[in-house]
Formats: C-alpha cells, sequence, structure tokens
C-alpha cells in the first residue's frame, strides 16, 4: 500500500475517476485499455542484475509489458489458474479488476471493501487478494476494516461477504492490508492504518497499535506482534518456521523476519533487510512480496521490486519508474505480474 500523508487526497473518490467502473460483474472489457510501455517512462524501466544468481529466473532483457491502465491505485493481485486470468484490487475505486491475455481489463466486482454505509475517501477498497484450500476468495477490506470470504465463486461473483475477522480485544481492526495462509491452514495478516483518512491519527480507529496477526480455522484470532509501525506485505517460508513483513514506515524501510515457534507465533525477530537510499534517495517503500517455489522473495519496494535469494542477498532489481505495490505469478512461475501506481505490468521470468 502506497504511503501518503493523509490530508493529500490523492485518493479521493472526487478526483477524476477511472474509465472502467461501470462492467457487469466477473466480465472484463476494454475499459481499462493496454498502453505502450513508453507511457509509464520507459527510461526509468530496467532490469539490474546483481549476482548471476539471478540468470537462473531473469534476464536483464526482459521487457517490463505494461499491459493495462487506466486504475488508480493497483495492489493485491491474484493469478487464477483454473481460467489462466489475474485479479487485482484497484482501491481507491472500491472495486476488483479482471485481466485476462486477449481480453483486456475490466471490472470484476464492486464494491469490494466499502460495502457498508461508512464514508471512506482515503483508500475505501480491497488490498490483498488470495484463495483458501477450497477455492474460495478471501479479501483484505479496508473500508470495512475486516478480513472477509467472498460468498459466491469465483466465476459468479458477488458483493456479499462473510466475515472471518473483524475485532481483536473487543476493538475493531483498523484496515487489513495484506495474507498469506500457511501450509496447515492458518491465515496471517497485516493491519495497518490505511484505510484511515488520517492514517494513525484518525478519530475511528480504536486499536492502539498496527499489529501482524494469525486466524486459526476455528475463528481464533491471536496477536503475532505489535512492534511493526506500518506492517504491509507478508509471507511465510513453506516449513513455517518464518514470516517475513514489509514495514512501509518511511522512516524506517526494512523487510523484518519473524522466527516462529511450533504454536505458529513469534519467538524471534530480526532485520532481514533495510532499503537503503540510492544516491541520497529512493522513492517508495516495502510493499508487499510474494515467494516463489524455490524459496526466492520478490519483494515490492523503493523504485520497483526487489528479488533476494533464499539467504537474504539482493540478486536483481526490476525498475518499473512507477511505485510498486506487489505481484504475483503464473503456476508454472514463468510470468510476473505487477501491481504498479495505476498500471498493471509483466515480465517474463526463466
Amino acid at each position: 500500500m502506497k504511503l501518503h500523508q493523509p490530508l493529500i487526497g490523492l485518493f479521493s473518490l472526487t478526483v477524476l475517476l477511472s474509465s472502467c467502473g461501470n462492467n457487469t460483474p466477473g466480465n472484463p472489457s476494454n475499459d481499462a485499455v493496454a498502453k505502450d510501455s513508453t507511457q509509464t517512462d520507459s527510461a526509468k524501466k530496467r532490469i539490474v542484475i546483481l549476482d548471476p544468481e539471478a540468470l537462473q529466473l531473469i534476464d536483464s532483457t526482459a521487457a517490463i509489458e505494461t499491459i493495462a491502465s487506466g486504475f488508480k491505485w493497483t495492489e493485491g493481485p491474484l493469478y487464477i489458474n483454473d481460467g489462466d486470468y489475474l485479479l487485482f484490487s484497484d482501491i481507491p475505486n472500491n472495486r476488483i479488476c479482471k485481466w485476462k491475455e486477449g481480453e483486456g481489463a475490466g471490472t470484476y466486482l464492486t464494491p469490494t471493501g466499502n460495502t457498508g454505509d461508512r464514508k471512506v475517501e482515503r483508500e475505501p477498497g480491497s488490498n490483498g487478494l488470495l484463495l483458501d484450500a477450497k477455492g474460495n476468495l478471501v479479501l483484505c477490506q479496508h473500508g470495512d476494516r475486516r478480513i472477509a470470504r467472498m460468498n459466491a465463486t469465483l466465476k459468479a461473483p458477488k458483493a456479499e461477504f462473510i466475515t472471518l475477522a473483524g475485532a481483536y480485544d473487543g476493538k475493531r481492526l483498523n484496515s487489513p492490508n495484506d495474507a498469506v495462509f500457511s501450509s496447515n491452514g492458518d491465515l496471517y495478516f497485516t493491519d495497518p492504518p490505511y484505510g484511515f483518512d488520517k492514517l494513525l491519527e484518525d478519530t475511528a480507529k480504536q486499536l492502539g497499535f498496527q499489529g501482524v496477526y494469525r486466524l486459526k480455522p476455528n475463528g481464533k484470532l491471536d496477536l503475532v506482534t505489535k512492534e511493526v509501525k506500518f506492517p504491509n506485505g507478508i509471507v511465510i517460508s513453506p516449513d513455517r518456521k518464518y514470516l517475513y513483513v514489509a514495514n512501509s514506515d518511511p522512516d524506517n524501510k526494512v523487510w523484518m523476519k519473524f522466527e516462529l515457534g511450533a504454536d505458529g507465533l513469534v519467538k524471534g525477530k530480526s532485520i532481514f533487510y533495510e532499503a537503503k537510499e540510492d544516491n541520497g534517495k529512493q522513492n517508495g517503500n516495502p510493499d508487499g512480496m510474494k515467494l516463489n517455489a524455490k524459496g526466492y522473495l520478490f519483494a515490492a519496494g523503493p523504485e520497483g521490486l526487489w528479488i533476494f535469494n533464499p539467504a537474504g542477498k539482493v540478486i536483481a532489481r526490476i525498475y518499473t519508474g512507477q511505485s510498486t505495490s506487489n505481484c504475483a505469478f503464473t503456476k508454472d512461475e514463468k510470468t510476473l505480474f505487477l501491481t504498479c501506481d495505476d498500471y498493471l505490468m509483466r515480465v517474463k521470468l526463466k
């Protein structure tokens, strides 16, 4: 999630509306059209190989394609293997969009994050998207301040949701941002203040911290940590021993690594990597991320996407020329999708 000053109002729904907002749910159209990559400042788009190890994953000459645009702020990409299409959140427009090769992008579902009567101008929509073990769509909803499951099939989406987690210790959550399922069915998620118009100072905020939580299949909600000021992207290692959390604090741009005990809760912590400044400045903060099958971490962060090897070394960087929020793979991990500001981009992997 992009961090802004609360009064800037960049995400106000009164600002110029996107051209793709009135489609039949579930059916994409050309309301968000593909653009030539030159329109997203191609001079700034490049892939830099920092270690030969990265050449197992990507070539420096791979194209960074802009495949759709016309959104406000894209997030939460999720590739659906059964149908070969991508879902992603357009948070300010309170909707999920669908992109499919040969069909383009269009509205899949709306509303998706703010489904009640609460007025939210800053970031009302859904953010992180994922599938549970039964193939149901699970959403991190900013406006409704909860983790929810869509009460409909992927092929026939409806704006009907079942709350999975909406409060901790009797107080409403802030605005769940990103989530990941553990192999045992536990759901870990982050809860920063981005759904509040005034962020940390918003009077609607009930909790005195920004938490990382673990939701058990039986509905039990546990606080994993409250020590990350702006918890954002989150992934878990396949062996369930480590949890990685992006801190989108502009004054402390780090990816955190938490060691998990047998109970799935934190027993140790360390800084996985600190995003140091490039020539005195570096736009953007650590954000969404994904682990591939071989344990390489693809993490949205300052200036684009960072690729870490399992040992925590940066081996490549993808400079997108835009603020980059998250990424997703196709099932075969040969294609990487990136949500970048008001664009959707694609890079071919090996």
